[in-house]
């Protein structure tokens, strides 16, 4: 592990309700399963900001020097409309709307969610298992939890049997805080629930009516998987029956988590995660992102501006900037005037990066080393790590990280002289910044042009100014203002900057 690590990581448990030092199971390695999309539709901005905050995860405990298996599954059969156990499959219901087959639907947002999450330079994890992949799986799972009394069939379809699960060290309802009683006062009055020996029981595996697109033949007939299974059957086989994190939307906790580790423990008999993190929800000038409000927005339409409620586009470093700046667990509200100020803010970074990479080393005599500044970039550098172990928290890191740049601003001005931090700080303060900026937060520059193209066009303006030929001198900088670049004529040398 790092030596950066003098803070222990700790993580919000929300099974625990507090921050838990983070303990792997097998150190260095760590399991680690989040669930992924239903891909029946576009992936949408609350979606992006869940597996963003696992990217960050993911990212920086490699960083620490964990090895991390990141399980992400994409669910295409047997997440039914309204997440219960009635109703159409999601995917099915939009094959139908396009006439389309169902894996059709599949793969055309299944390369969507891929197309969306490269653009926002989200790592691809270890394993992305489906649903329909693991059908073998899940129908053994059901055959076992049968057999251990655990669920029963019933007219086709099979249910985990929640009373058969309660007391002896089980609690349905631990994970999400919800108290039997209440739930069953709240379903009691829910139609289709003929079928079970409990209104809260819910299905392992459903009769498929004839007019069901997605069937399979089973031992309890012609069916599907409920959607609860498939996430417990794939962590289970790729991390096995105790794995260290489970992460998704806080929307999940209930029911999806809750019947996971109900599941998982009685296939077992063991707790099957340590740590559950889940991440909060998205709004849009203070209300709740969603359709029927007309103010949820795609991706591509932040991309381009085209949404009414938008000013202007935001390009994909921005906005995973400014989803960073507030900490997972904290409600994220989106609104021109944070996004603006996000785009200044990425721009300023993002000119660091570059002259961070240029900066190089060089002793000057009879320097005085400024203690203090030493001791602020050390400081800010502990500070982010700091921040990195308290769950995560990606908002005080930025504010260290600003501090770095700073100096690297100062440096590049020739404002401090490298030899007045001493060779070991400047190298601590140029390697961090890079690091911290594109390995652990994921940020990346955005170039229309390639370097090679842009330091060409700086020879040729360097030349013109020689030549005192100021009409080819405004074109280069037109086009560089083009590009979101501008050009900066300072002491040290003439290189380009974005527009910040």
């Amino acid at each position: 592990m790092t030596d950066q690590t003098f803070q222990p990581l700790k993580i919000f448990n929300t099974l625990t309700r507090k921050k838990d030092v983070f303990v792997p199971i097998a150190p260095p390695y760590v399991g680690m399963y989040v669930c992924g999309p239903t891909v029946y539709n576009n992936v949408h901005l609350g979606n992006i900001r869940t597996f963003l905050a696992f990217d960050i995860l993911y990212r920086y405990l490699t960083h620490i020097g964990y090895k991390v298996r990141y399980v992400r599954n994409i669910t295409d059969v047997g997440h039914l409309v309204g997440d219960g156990d009635e109703g159409e499959d999601k995917i099915g219901k939009m094959a139908k709307l396009q006439k389309l087959e169902p894996m059709e639907i599949v793969q055309r947002y299944t390369n969507d969610f891929h197309d969306v999450t490269a653009i926002f330079n989200l790592l691809t994890p270890s394993i992305e298992p489906t649903a329909t992949g693991h059908l073998i799986e899940q129908i053994e799972a059901v055959q076992t939890l049968i057999e251990k009394g655990a669920a029963y069939e019933s007219n086709g379809s099979v249910y985990f049997d929640i009373n058969k699960y309660q007391g002896a060290g089980n609690e349905y309802g631990k994970l999400s805080g919800r108290i039997i009683e209440d739930l069953l006062n709240e379903t009691r009055e829910l139609d289709g629930q003929a079928e079970k020996r409990n209104p809260l029981d819910f299905a392992l595996w459903k009769k498929a009516s004839p007019e069901h697109i997605m069937q399979w033949d089973s031992p309890w007939g012609m069916g599907f998987p409920g959607w609860h299974l498939e996430c417990t059957c794939m962590s289970k086989k790729y991390l096995g029956k105790q794995f260290d994190i489970h992460g998704g939307g806080m929307d999940l906790k209930f029911p999806h988590h809750e019947c996971e580790i109900a599941q998982g423990k009685s296939l077992t008999g063991e707790e099957p995660v340590r740590y559950w993190m889940h991440t909060n929800m998205l709004t849009v000038n203070g209300q709740k992102m969603s359709k029927s409000l007309g103010n949820s927005f795609l991706p591509s339409e932040l991309f381009a501006g085209s949404h009414e409620l938008l000013d202007q586009a935001y390009s994909p470093m921005t906005v995973r900037f400014f989803m960073l700046q507030s900490q997972y667990r904290s409600t994220l509200d989106f609104s021109n005037d944070a996004l603006k100020a996000a785009h200044k803010g990425y721009k300023k970074l993002a000119n660091g990066l570059r002259n961070a990479k240029l900066l190089t080393y060089s002793a000057e005599e009879e320097i005085a080393i400024d203690e203090a500044k030493k001791a602020d970039i050390q400081k800010s550098v502990d500070g982010f790590y700091a921040a990195m172990n308290d769950d995560l928290n990606t908002a005080v890191a930025f504010a260290n990280l600003f501090n770095l740049l700073k100096y690297i601003n100062m440096l590049n001005m020739g404002q401090l002289k490298p030899a007045a931090i001493g060779e070991d700080t400047f190298n601590l303060l140029k390697e961090k910044f890079v690091v911290f900026f594109e390995d652990v937060l994921g940020l990346q520059e955005e170039l229309a042009e390639g370097y090679a193209i842009l330091d060409g066009m700086l020879n040729l303006y360097r030349e013109f100014k020689k030549l005192q030929n100021y009409e080819k001198v405004d074109e280069i900088r037109s086009y560089f203002k083009n590009q979101g670049l501008v050009i900066r004529d300072t002491k040290v040398r003439v290189d380009w900057a974005y527009e910040e």
